[in-house]
């Protein structure tokens, strides 16, 4: 088995080059017996059931959202929808927003304020707290 780091950093690498497709079907879905089928490593996502052949069940061609880039490889992660903006809040989708969540200024992680805060800029507070301690 892989090192664990190995595999996340590899994970968040296909994340972070993800694109956005449109999918459809190919023309053997829709009916077309002369449609020609390839074999090799294709975009297409087949689903396998016992009992019948990979290529059998479906066979959805995933196109990229753009025409100017090329379609997704077989190891590439795709979306459909991009997500919704988490920075402001949707009851409607549970998003909460960022609003007066309490950052990190001196992160660059999820917890840091120029990421938390989506850009809108920040004001740091500092708290002073004075307690009593039941020293013996």
């Amino acid at each position: 088995l892989p090192n664990f780091r190995v595999v996340g950093d590899n994970l968040k690498d296909r994340f972070d080059g993800a694109s956005r497709v449109m999918v459809t079907n190919s023309d053997r879905a829709r009916g077309n017996a002369n449609a020609i089928i390839s074999n090799s490593a294709s975009n297409s996502v087949h689903h396998h059931r016992a009992g019948l052949g990979r290529r059998q069940r479906y066979n959805i061609q995933l196109k990229p959202y753009n025409p100017e880039h090329k379609p997704p490889g077989s190891k590439d992660l795709v979306y459909v929808e991009p997500s919704p903006p988490f920075c402001e809040k949707n009851p409607k989708l549970g998003i909460l927003g960022t609003h007066g969540r309490q950052c990190n200024d001196t992160s660059i992680g999820v917890d840091g304020c120029d990421l938390m805060c989506c850009g809108r800029g920040y004001k740091t507070e500092e708290v002073t707290v004075i307690e009593r301690c039941a020293c013996t």
